[in-house]
């Protein structure tokens, strides 16, 4: 088997299988051995912000010099973006032959009846091989959706649970209420496990609390008047985290958005759990936060050129605050792709609201859950005066953007997957 037959026998999965019990998962993991009973593993849930509080606890650690793995999703280009280990993606032999080894688990199974896995079940199995055959000490692992029902929930003992910020996003799976999609995320809370979590929202903690109470967890929150902004450029925002140990002390991150304070905060908060001894010094997770790297946020790829995978309502609401505070006095250009599943209408409308917009470029992901590039563009001419273009070609729009963005700046939102599919083009177009 090749690296790429086992990467297509992969994408091909979701054609044949569907969710499975939890039951499936658990006996899936139980024949690799349980890989992750030697791993001290922060579990993270939420709608927004997962994937940056994994990116700063996983540049903590490893600053700390804990050798740590990293499992996320989705990737943007490369599927071995999902395992990382010591913040480096892992190669193409280490994800094949961890693979393989799931590979013949999975027959085994199927020829004992059990259902094949999923997608995602796939991937999560593949990463506790990886990070199983590199003796990794802390794994950050990130649920997939949900968690109650999520695959990474068989995991039975974590070190931590982090929850992130909540608001509604898959709402015809997790429910369409802020108390439904909070209990859903809660469901990763275990007997005993301290949980991390954002309490900006009322709603959302009253529920984290409750299930915290019930299986005996401490709960640390965080809330909006124990941090604070106190300087912030194109590139970066400088916070100030008045709790404690870091009370005094100020942290920067390499990401422009006011989210990301919060985001840092959380981490900072996760680290008092997961580190009381301070063996890694606040210096050290200072810089560890300030060369802290995470792709498709509020990400510059090229000179002028930003990408965000903003795909939600609050999502798209700090997307276009952050958008609005870099836009002052300069041209902004917008190139956007969504989804048909997303609300992009809003999506649009809050954009536009921002009354910033000088031209706008919009396109189509591949795959089978595009909206036409024509039909986003109209939505687009209901909400702004700004010029408006299409292109079915993500790489004619985005070079057509280039070259209309002159010396302002150019934004690429609405997907992952628009990120991800404009990184690769500019991987081999334009590096």
């Amino acid at each position: 088997m090749t690296y790429d037959e086992a990467v297509n026998y992969i994408y091909s999965v979701p054609k044949f299988t569907k969710k499975n019990e939890a039951s499936n998962t658990v006996e899936l993991i139980n024949r690799l051995g349980r890989p992750e009973r030697d791993m001290k593993i922060i579990h993270v849930a939420g709608t927004n912000g997962k994937g940056s509080v994994c990116a700063f606890l996983s540049s903590m650690l490893v600053k700390g010099g804990k050798k740590t793995g990293l499992f996320t999703s989705p990737h943007l280009v490369k599927i071995n973006e999902r395992f990382q280990i010591d913040n480096v993606p892992v190669s193409d032999e280490e994800f094949l032959k961890a693979y393989e080894e799931v590979w013949q688990i999975i027959q085994e199974m199927l020829r004992d009846g059990f259902f094949h896995p999923t997608y995602f079940e796939i991937l999560f199995a593949t990463g506790l091989v990886i990070f199983r055959n590199r003796s990794v000490e802390y794994l950050i692992l990130e649920t997939g959706l949900g968690g109650r029902l999520d695959a990474t929930n068989v995991v039975e003992h974590p070190l931590a649970v982090v929850i992130t910020s909540i608001s509604l996003d898959h709402t015809e799976i997790l429910g369409d209420t802020i108390e439904e999609i909070a209990g859903e995320k809660a469901g990763i809370i275990k007997e005993g496990v301290p949980v991390i979590y954002d309490g900006h929202d009322a709603a959302a903690e009253k529920v984290i609390l409750e299930r915290a109470a019930k299986m005996h967890a401490k709960a640390v929150g965080l809330h909006k008047e124990m941090y604070e902004i106190t300087d912030k450029t194109d590139k970066s925002i400088d916070f100030r985290l008045n709790v404690g140990y870091y009370v005094r002390k100020t942290f920067a991150v390499p990401f422009p958005a006011d989210y990301q304070a919060a985001n840092g905060s959380l981490a900072l908060l996760a680290m008092e759990v997961i580190d009381p001894e301070h063996e890694i010094s606040p210096d050290m997770r200072m810089e560890a936060l300030r060369n802290a790297s995470w792709q498709g946020r509020m990400e510059a790829v090229l000179p002028g050129v930003i990408v965000d995978g903003a795909h939600n309502a609050d999502g798209v609401r700090a997307f276009a605050k952050t958008l609005k505070d870099m836009a002052e006095g300069r041209r902004v250009l917008l190139l956007f792709s969504a989804v048909v599943e997303k609300n992009y209408e809003k999506m649009i409308e809050t954009i536009c609201n921002t009354g910033r917009l000088s031209e706008v470029i919009v396109t189509e992901i591949h795959g089978d859950r595009i909206v036409p590039a024509d039909k986003l563009a109209g939505v687009f001419r209901k909400y702004t005066d700004a010029p408006v273009s299409d292109y079915t070609d993500i790489e004619k729009a985005f070079a057509y953007a280039l070259e209309k963005r002159g010396d302002g700046i150019l934004f690429c939102a609405g997907s992952l997957y628009l990120v991800g599919e404009i990184k690769e083009i500019i991987e081999e177009k334009y590096k």
